[in-house]
């Protein structure tokens, strides 16, 4: 199969290939999210690519930012009715992590 730029799967990998960017989703499938209790869960991400990576999926509908007037500045995060339709994409990322660790046993 040929894939072209109109490719659905490769549109789709353009915007989740990125590390990090399934895990964000995995956290925000819970419910909206700080950007500190995101830094937190996402052990290893540096400020600046949390940052970026938000950006990117704010930009492409994925969730919405909200900031509120605290000091300092509180920012919350949550996933768009398009974003949560990764719902069934992450559980069954989830299922088949599942039967690689059983797997390896």
């Amino acid at each position: 199969m040929e894939c072209s730029n109109e490719c659905p799967v490769a549109r789709a990998h353009a915007v989740l290939g990125g590390k990090w960017t399934t895990l964000i989703f995995r956290d925000l499938l819970g419910g909206t999210r700080r950007y500190s209790e995101l830094m937190r869960s996402l052990e290893g991400i540096s400020p600046r690519m949390l940052a970026e990576r938000l950006k990117m999926l704010e930009g492409e509908g994925l969730i919405t930012r909200t900031v509120f007037p605290t000091v300092p500045l509180t920012t919350e995060y949550a996933l768009t009715d398009l974003g949560r339709s990764m719902g069934p994409v992450i559980a069954a990322m989830a299922s088949f992590g599942q039967a690689l660790q059983r797997h390896a046993l």
